[in-house]
């Protein structure tokens, strides 16, 4: 056969059964190459997307952790108790930026621990928030208090008998508005006998006790009672950052709750507080009481060492 006639005939694998199956396999193995050329190059494609995300997630955490750090800077108080612990978690919030800063290349493993230590973080400083926020409004409430009572006492004076009349009105509407008073409220250190313990080493709970007074004209039906016990060092007992209550548009955090149910008249109650097995502080513990989203009640007690 000429070469004119070979043309004719076209593309061929080769002349033998033999040619063409070597040739077909050369064509197979070099399909097959392009194809992983090519999956390798999306892989590595996607592989670096997922890092760039990584890092953006790292930026962001490095962000939180920052913002966190400014926070702690402004937050103060004369509470030497509490300024420590303040100093601590910032401490923390200080080691866990110098971590994130220091890894190169970051996974999915890692980027998730740093995410779950920064939410513990910013819980945390939540409640420090509160409890310094708590403190200052109770100190900026007794100044006030104070400035008040010596206005009253320099005024009371100088009132006319109109004024007097004004008062006792006043008075009188007060006796009848709907709001729960406490009476017989009393605090103290319980052991595990159940007795009373003046030594804050033999205590096991504080007890807190009193009767909600009879009141026609306050709503009838369940009613949630909560709690506030400050330690002699003014830091407040509390199990968790969650449990707080509304208080004068804010949310402030409470050491122990009970649910009642008032009908009107009087109701005694007792709410207790468990230490978990860690002894108490000697020195004077102050307890405030809170109903419907008012101060019903304030004590102190103190346990000798």
């Amino acid at each position: 056969m000429d070469e004119y006639s070979q043309k004719k005939k076209g593309f061929s694998l080769g002349e033998t059964d033999k040619e063409r199956r070597n040739n077909l396999i050369i064509i197979m193995l070099s399909v097959l190459l392009i194809v992983v050329i090519a999956v390798f190059f999306v892989q590595r494609s996607d592989n670096q997307k997922l890092m760039q995300a990584l890092n953006l997630e790292k930026e962001s955490i490095q962000t939180e952790l920052n913002s966190m750090m400014t926070n702690y800077d402004s937050i103060h108080t004369n509470n030497q108790a509490l300024q420590t612990e303040l100093t601590g978690a910032q401490t923390k919030v200080q080691d866990l930026i110098l971590e994130v800063a220091q890894v190169k290349e970051v996974s999915f493993g890692q980027i998730t621990q740093y995410r779950q230590e920064v939410t513990t973080l910013r819980n945390i400083m939540k409640n420090y928030i509160v409890q310094v926020d708590s403190l200052n409004r109770r100190n900026e409430k007794l100044m006030a208090e104070n400035v008040q009572v010596k206005e009253e006492i320099a005024q009371s004076h100088s009132k006319n008998q109109e004024l007097t009349k004004e008062k006792e009105h006043l008075q009188e509407k007060v006796k009848m508005a709907a709001q729960l008073e406490t009476t017989e409220l009393n605090a103290i250190g319980v052991n595990s006998r159940g007795k009373e313990a003046e030594s804050a080493r033999r205590a096991v709970q504080i007890r807190v006790s009193f009767v909600l007074s009879k009141n026609v004209t306050a709503p009838r039906g369940n009613k949630m009672i909560y709690v506030r016990i400050q330690k002699p060092n003014q830091v407040l007992f509390q199990k968790s950052p969650g449990d707080v209550f509304e208080f004068e548009d804010l949310k402030i955090p409470f050491s122990a709750k009970r649910e009642v149910t008032y009908e009107g008249n009087t109701l005694p109650v007792n709410i207790f507080w468990d230490n978990e097995a860690q002894e108490f502080l000697a020195g004077e513990y102050t307890v405030d009481v809170f109903a419907d989203g008012n101060n019903i009640g304030t004590t102190k007690f103190t346990m000798k060492r």
